[in-house]
């Protein structure tokens, strides 16, 4: 049976298949996949996230697949096609399909699908989604009281997530701190010591080994979601009162999760820094910050990257306090300046620094602490007008600031000196805080006493010292175990010794000298007390302190032993300072030593350590190389000396060597041998052992030279010379000369054709040519050479064929050159050619040509010229001449040169003087023409001229530029490719063959422009006005005159022109462009010309309009016999164009013709007159613009039957009637705007009985008498003609009627606009 699928490629199945990407699972719907067809798969997963409640959340995919797959997104328990909730997009410019979550809540917390899905095949993957919840969310208990049981399995379903960091594991006895190695691991090397002193850890080089395993699996960790990390820095209290800590960090996804703990639990933190814990993101720097911290802010934090570890700080924040604070310092230049402070608990270091940066103990700053920890010490050195500012000190969340002044020191010389506040107030403050806290600890070991006292019944007063504490390190007297030295003051107490064992494991706790309760009279008191010291075996060693007073005697101990003179040690006091010296430490010179004086004590710890050594002589020999030859044994051997254990590694090039079938490594307590079998030439180079303990490292290097026969000289051979009678080739010394020079080469040659070899012997090896001089014309031969030294003969090179015998002539020389000419000498020079040939150069041909003739004669009758330059002696004094010359190899003589410039025979002359009367004659913006009057000659002082150069230079640039290489004869020259509107200086230098003469040039500089000319237009007939259709292009062209370049501008109606107007400028015009114009590019444009000259401006009025629509329905009315008013509706255009006006014409049934009865009305309504009876009239309304008339709008037509008959007179009834009646107005006037230079038309009709009489006003001055306006009266239309609007014609117009009966009046405004 045949299966279907096997039959139909694209039928239904569903194979699965890993993805490239982890965590993608891929399922494929076909068998086969057709030709340029993929299933869907992820290029990028999406990330898991970590957010906190009310924020944002995205989950970012990249997928591929043919044809483009589609991406849904799901969630495991739930649905997401809420819009409100969530939102599905595609970033094109990113190409991310992107599902974002509005904001966050407890119950979104999920595992979300994304599904990628083509017709091929579907592809899905997963990521979780964390909520940090914020704050406690209660619900009201009485809405959940009555619910129903069943609803808590809603209530369950809605999990929170809450990430919590497993915190560290606590300390244990004997152990190091776990919180050490968090620190030690993110923080820089130059910070270790500092770290590791916080928890009592003075030595931690054996931490190295591990601290470096565990950076190394913290770095793979980080790599995953990390790419780069770096600039880590521990938290720290700001001027600014925030505690921050910072690093630079560039994520792998921009959207990982960024979380922050605090032993252990999750901190909420935000990005606005007036919340109390906020992060703020510079670029790749992210600096996290405490507002206002306070002790309960203490802690250890962490930060991590999704679940990697990025950086663990430890934020103390000890209860202490500024007795004195830092003041004020003023200082010159070059002096240092101190700032110095009191705590009032010990401390061993306080923060230090400026507004912007901590301070570091280095060259430039000193940071000191006294030996109580009590008074802390910034020393500026060599203060400059940079260190002005304000310093801070930081002592847990505590702040003291001062200012430091540096003046400019007076003298000018520069001082040394130090400016600081009073030392010895300090000092006494300190003393008074030590001897309050000793009393106070005094006052805790006495009631320890007591309670040891009553529990142990065979205990003592305290003073024997047989207790457990001998170890200890406290200021009142410690016994040796055996009650020696009981006459000392019994401040020590072993209980309280036993009770702190657990921290001295830690850190070594010492306290400041005793004083007694009272501060009136402290007694002696240390200076400066003992410090650890670390010494070598066979070293000197010191310890020193320092008392207040001279005259106290001191006495020493060693691990609570009195010392003497007599114990190998030298004791010397010099006035209050006391030293004790060690002049050649041994391993049992390690202990506790104290010294005491009147009560006062301080100890030190001696560390005597044991590095590695090697003796002189061993060490001599062990750096001799050691040379044998191939195939021999390689021995070294070394003897040394150290605290054990050693390690012993031998190293070749830097590689570490192990025993293997041809290494040997033998090593006891005392020495290592390294022997290597059967060395070959490649196996050469430097050898090094490492000896290294727990003290320390040293090393000793040495060379291995294994000898051995050279490597084949190197190609390729390259061939010097093949002529006729001889073959020169050459080639590269061998790579490798086996370890001694090369001492000769063996030449073997065969000629091309024969299967023989000839030895042709051998040669010195310091030249790697050879010259074959037995060779046959026209013959080709091969060569093989071979390197030889001390040790053997090296592989053989084999050239390429090398002809003999062919004929080729050498290129041509340089055109000679003369050097000096005289009347009966010319001297001249050339190069030789670039390709000669083939063959070596055997000398010149040099020919003459006199000048005026065609004939080249050669100068060397007597051969070739051997060298470069030749004096031609046959010349004829004042003739000018021309020489070339040709190269001679063995092939024959080549082409000749090109010649030389002419040269006349004639001895130097002198170089002419100045030229005189130089002076600009033209410019403009790249040109400017000098002219010049030709220099006098002198005889015996300065020659005639016989050309000039002209130089000139930017006003910018101090070097001078020549514009001609060649000497002009002219006394005129064109300076061409200068810049616009530059600054140059311009001078001439006559010149003739005895030289160049002195330069003359101008007083004042020249720019590169035109005489200044006032801007002015040159187109006479440049239109003002003009008329475009709409749609069409503008094109204004304005041509002007200006120098220099002017300035140009273009606005429309008092503001800039638009954007879409393009304005070309050039420095003779201006062009405007409206590629489509539109209605609302009418307007006036006015172009400025400016420049330093002055400035000119000129008005184009441009207008856009379009041909215009046809008036609405003619309507006709006879109000009045022998009259008809023909009334239509607006054209369409005539708001959006005020110069649209109309036309009306008629047409009688008897003339058949059209006639204009009515032009330039801008109302929608004429009365025509003169319509005779028994006539049809036809009339048409015409709107008209710039643009022309639009098509018509004709009316209905209009006529009165003339009725023919019988005349009869029928008498009417005679009634009085009275029709008399005060003048009105039918249509009174109305307001208009009118552009100036057109005609305009202002009427209104008006009807009254007696006819009114008619009076036209302008501004209140009678118009009747004023010849410059046409006033017409025709049955009751009264009209008022400008033949040519002007801005005088602005203003109000009034028409007063009036009659027997009454007046009236009717007034409007004209308005003119340019």
């Amino acid at each position: 049976m045949t299966s279907k699928t096997n039959q139909d490629p694209k039928a239904f199945v569903a194979i699965k298949k890993r993805s490239r990407v982890p965590g993608v699972m891929i399922t494929q719907y076909v068998e086969e996949l057709p030709a340029g067809k993929t299933t869907p798969d992820f290029t990028r997963k999406p990330m898991s996230v970590t957010a906190q409640e009310g924020k944002k959340g995205f989950f970012k995919a990249m997928v591929s697949g043919e044809p483009a797959p589609t991406v849904t997104w799901g969630r495991n328990m739930g649905e997401v096609d809420d819009p409100q909730i969530y939102k599905a997009r595609y970033d094109e410019r990113a190409q991310e399909h992107i599902l974002e979550i509005l904001k966050i809540k407890p119950d979104q917390a999920d595992t979300y699908k994304c599904f990628a899905t083509n017709e091929y095949g579907m592809a899905v993957c997963t990521a979780a989604l964390k909520v940090i919840e914020v704050g406690l969310k209660k619900k009201a208990q009485a809405a959940n009281a009555n619910e129903p049981p069943q609803d808590f399995r809603k209530m369950l379903k809605k999990t929170v997530v809450v990430t919590r960091k497993k915190k560290l594991p606590p300390k244990k006895d004997g152990e190091i701190d776990p919180k050490l190695l968090e620190l030690l691991i993110n923080a820089p090397k130059k910070d270790y010591e500092k770290i590791c002193a916080d928890f009592g850890v003075f030595d931690f080089r054996w931490l190295l080994k591990r601290l470096n395993q565990l950076k190394k699996e913290r770095a793979d960790e980080q790599a995953k979601v990390v790419e780069q990390l770096e600039n880590v820095k521990q938290i720290e209290v700001k001027p600014n009162g925030r505690a921050e800590f910072s690093l630079d960090m560039k994520l792998q996804d921009p959207n990982s999760a960024i979380n922050l703990y605090k032993d252990g639990e999750p901190v909420p933190y935000g990005d606005d820094e007036n919340s109390k814990h906020s992060l703020k993101k510079t670029g790749t720097k992210y600096v996290f910050s405490i507002k206002d911290p306070q002790p309960e802010d203490a802690g250890f934090y962490q930060l991590d990257v999704e679940e990697a570890n990025v950086l663990a700080t430890d934020f103390q924040v000890p209860d202490v306090d500024f007795i004195a604070k830092i003041k004020d310092v003023k200082a010159f230049e070059s002096e240092d300046a101190i700032f110095q402070c009191v705590l009032s608990s010990p401390l061993n270091r306080i923060t230090w620094s400026k507004e912007d940066s901590s301070l570091e103990h280095g060259d430039k700053y000193e940071i000191t602490v006294s030996e109580d920890k009590l008074i802390h010490t910034l020393r500026v050195k060599d203060c400059k007008m940079a260190d002005d500012g304000a310093y801070y000190a930081i002592a847990g969340i505590t702040t003291s600031s001062a200012s430091l002044k540096v003046e400019a020191d007076p003298n000018g010389k520069g001082r040394k000196g130090t400016q600081t506040g009073n030392q010895d107030d300090l000092i006494k403050l300190a003393l008074e805080q030590q001897a309050k806290l000793q009393k106070q600890k005094d006052a805790l070991e006495a009631a320890r006493r007591a309670q040891s006292e009553k529990d142990a019944a065979d205990a003592g007063d305290g003073r024997d010292g047989s207790g457990d504490g001998t170890g200890g390190k406290t200021d009142g007297d410690e016994g040796d175990g055996d009650g020696t030295h009981k006459n000392l003051l019994t401040d020590g107490d072993d209980g309280n010794k036993r009770d702190d064992a657990n921290d001295k494991k830690n850190k070594r706790v010492r306290t400041g000298p005793l004083v007694p309760d009272t501060v009136i009279d402290c007694g002696v008191q240390f200076v400066s007390g003992l410090s650890d010291t670390v010494a070598n075996v066979g070293e000197r060693a010191e310890l020193s302190c320092k008392l207040s007073s001279e005259t106290s005697e001191g006495r020493w101990y060693k691990d609570g032993k009195l010392l003497t003179n007599e114990d190998g040690v030298t004791i010397i006091k010099d006035g209050a300072c006391h030293r004790l010296i060690i002049d050649c430490c041994k391993k049992d010179d390690a202990a506790v030593y104290r010294f005491e004086a009147e009560g006062r004590k301080s100890e030190a710890t001696l560390h005597i350590q044991d590095p590695p050594k090697i003796d002189a002589d061993a060490l001599g020999k062990f750096t001799k190389p050691v040379i044998i030859k191939a195939g021999e044994n390689a021995e070294w051997k070394l003897p040394f000396s150290g605290g054990a254990p050693m390690n012993i590694q031998w190293y070749k090039d830097d590689d570490e060597l192990l025993p293997a079938l041809n290494v040997k490594i033998e090593t006891s307590a005392t020495e290592s041998k390294l022997r290597l079998v059967k060395c070959q030439r490649k196996d050469g180079g430097e050898v090094k052992i490492k000896i290294k303990n727990e003290f320390g490292t040293t090393e000793a290097i040495s060379k291995l030279i294994v000898l051995d026969k050279p490597t084949p000289p190197q190609g390729p051979v390259d061939i010097i010379e093949s002529a006729v009678t001889s073959v020169e080739f050459k080639w590269k010394p061998p790579k490798d000369d086996g370890g001694c020079p090369v001492t000769n080469y063996i030449i073997d040659r065969q000629q091309v054709g024969r299967n023989k070899w000839s030895n042709l012997g051998e040669i010195p090896g310091n030249n790697p040519s050879y010259k074959d001089s037995d060779v046959n014309p026209g013959r080709r031969y091969c060569y093989r050479i071979r390197a030889k030294n001390s040790e053997g003969i090296s592989d053989y090179l084999q050239s390429e064929d090398i002809p003999a015998g062919v004929l080729r002539y050498p290129g041509s020389p340089t055109a000679p050159k003369v050097v000096s000419a005289f009347k009966d000498c010319i001297n001249l020079t050339w190069c030789p050619p670039c390709d000669t040939g083939g063959t070596k150069i055997v000398g010149y041909n040099l020919e003459k040509n006199k000048k005026g003739t065609n004939y080249w004669s050669l100068v060397n009758q007597g051969g070739p010229i051997t060298d470069i330059k030749f004096a031609v002696k046959d010349v004829i004094e004042g003739a000018a001449y021309e020489f070339r010359v040709s190269a001679i190899n063995l092939s024959g003589a080549g082409h000749p040169s090109l010649p030389c410039d002419t040269v006349n025979a004639r001895d130097p002359m002198k170089p002419p003087g100045k030229v005189t009367d130089l002076k600009l004659t033209s410019s403009n913006y790249t040109t400017f023409s000098l002219a010049w009057t030709k220099p006098k000659e002198i005889k015996g002082v300065e020659d005639e001229a016989q050309g000039y150069y002209v130089e000139i230079r930017s006003i910018e640039n101090l070097e001078w530029t020549r514009c001609n290489a060649i000497p002009i004869t002219l006394t005129s020259y064109n300076v061409h490719g200068l810049k616009a509107m530059a600054s140059y200086w311009a001078r001439v230098i006559a010149t003739n063959y005895g030289g160049d003469g002195e330069p003359h040039g101008f007083d004042n500089y020249i720019i590169a422009m035109p005489p200044p000319v006032k801007p002015k237009f040159k187109d006479r007939k440049m239109k003002t006005f003009v008329v475009v259709r709409s749609g069409n292009t503008v094109r204004l062209n304005i041509n002007f005159e200006a120098s220099p370049v002017p300035q140009i501008s273009w606005i429309k109606d008092g503001i800039p022109v638009p954007k879409h107007v393009t304005i070309t400028n050039s420095d003779k015009g201006s062009q405007l462009l409206i590629p489509t114009s539109e209605r609302s590019d009418s307007g006036i444009y006015t172009i400025t010309v400016k420049n330093i000259v002055g400035q000119a401006s000129i008005n184009v009025e441009i207008r856009v309009t379009d041909d215009p629509k046809p008036p609405g329905p003619v309507e006709l009315e006879q109000n009045i016999p022998g009259t008809v008013t023909l009334s239509w509706t607006p054209s369409p255009d005539e708001k959006r164009d005020d110069r649209l006006h109309y036309m009306v014409s008629k047409r009688d049934s008897f003339k058949h013709t059209w006639r204009t009865v009515a032009d330039n009305l801008f109302n929608n309504k004429f009365t025509v007159i003169n319509i005779l009876p028994g006539r049809e009239y036809n009339f048409r309304v015409f709107a008209k613009n710039d643009m022309g008339p639009s098509p018509p709008s004709e009316s209905p037509v209009f006529g009165t039957k003339k009725e023919k008959g019988k005349f009869k007179v029928n008498m009417p009834e005679t009634k009085s009637y009275d029709f008399q009646s005060p003048p009105s107005f039918i249509v009174p006037l109305k307001r208009r705007t009118a552009p100036q230079g057109y005609e305009c038309y202002i009427s209104c009709a008006v009807k009254g009985d007696p006819a009114p009489r008619v009076t036209w006003y302008r501004n209140n001055i009678s118009l009747n008498t004023n010849t410059n306006y046409l006033i017409t009266n025709v049955c009751g239309v009264c009209s008022l003609l400008i033949l040519r609007v002007g801005p005088t014609d602005d203003g109000e117009y009034k028409v007063v009627i009036e009659n027997k009966l009454g007046t009236s009046e009717s007034s409007m405004t004209l308005n003119v606009r340019e």
